[in-house]
């Protein structure tokens, strides 16, 4: 039986969330689609084998033009598996050409997957940036999240990407994300990171550079199991109350611009995920109808511009703050 996801947008619309806004743009998050080889119980994208939302050529050379046009220095590239769009091998060496540097936001298993024999030497042939999902250190909380077998298949993977430098060379840089299970914040990056390096060392001989915590956002597939559990609110009120505004100056909304499948541009990943166009403002209501395409953003200066937010925002801000770089403080 298909289980209805339940949408948490109305929920999050009235907010007292403090404004914020733009600085000077620095990383182009892209999305090039949806489809993805897991299907992960915290995943805020929904992304799935099933998923057809994907990158075209045309986008991808809107992107690179862009990049190229607002001299950004960090391309982003997430998903779903990323790697699983075509095109996705000739944007990396395209962005690379031009002194681009790339973010390979990997779940590890999809370079174990027939006709991705050679994607690990790939990244490792371009210096591409690995940030990989690794939840836990432990197999049964991984499995819980991501699917049974699937720590065992990352395991491989992390031992793949050591085996060409990955972790090891300084120019081959390998960072892992963890993601709490539950109604839970992350605990101290700095003391988890110890534990994640001495037990994948110590079980596997596994090395890595860094270990990235993040909130779990409650929208999409994780939002929706929240609802269907009864625990939205208090998820919501665990949020707001450990709401730090130390946090707020390093949100990763304030320097990257984040671009969906189709090309349109959000404030981050998560306002993408909701509909939430960039540059609304705070006193719009939350209107998804007025999304702008990078292609006509080419022109903008986009430094001072209101930041659109609604109530999941808190989830940056919360405890030791959060981003796709892991903790703020």
């Amino acid at each position: 039986m298909i289980k209805t996801m339940k949408d948490t947008f109305e929920l999050l619309i009235d907010t007292d969330f403090p404004p914020i806004k733009r600085a000077q743009l620095e990383t182009l998050q892209v999305n090039l689609g949806y489809l993805c080889n897991q299907q992960c119980l915290h995943c805020h994208v929904d992304a799935s084998p099933r998923r057809k939302e994907i990158m075209t050529a045309r986008t991808v050379s809107d992107v690179l033009e862009f990049l190229k046009h607002k001299d950004i220095k960090t391309l982003d590239l997430t998903g779903g598996a990323p790697e699983m769009n075509p095109e996705f091998f000739s944007l990396v060496r395209r962005a690379r050409d031009m002194g681009v540097h790339v973010i390979d936001r990997c779940n590890l298993t999809v370079l174990l997957e027939p006709g991705h024999e050679d994607t690990a030497s790939f990244l490792a042939e371009h210096a591409v940036e690995i940030v990989a999902s690794m939840p836990c250190y432990l197999e049964e909380n991984v499995d819980a999240q991501r699917g049974k077998g699937v720590y065992q298949q990352s395991i491989e993977g992390l031992r793949l990407l050591n085996s060409y430098g990955y972790g090891i060379d300084e120019h081959l840089s390998l960072n892992l994300v963890y993601n709490p299970q539950g109604i839970n914040l992350p605990p101290s990056q700095s003391e988890l990171e110890r534990d994640y390096k001495k037990e994948l060392k110590q079980r596997f001989d596994i090395s890595f550079n860094n270990l990235f915590t993040i909130t779990n956002m409650p929208i999409k597939r994780f939002g929706s199991t929240l609802v269907s559990k009864g625990l939205f609110d208090e998820y919501m009120q665990l949020l707001k109350s450990s709401y730090s505004k130390d946090n707020l100056s390093g949100v990763m909304c304030r320097t990257t611009l984040s671009v969906d499948w189709q090309g349109y541009a959000y404030d981050c990943d998560f306002n993408q995920m909701l509909g939430l166009p960039a540059g609304l403002s705070v006193n719009q209501d939350a209107d998804t109808s007025s999304k702008k395409h990078i292609n006509d953003l080419l022109q903008t200066d986009l430094k001072g511009d209101d930041i659109a937010i609604m109530d999941h925002c808190y989830g940056c801000t919360a405890g030791n703050g959060s981003s796709c770089g892991g903790a703020l403080i």
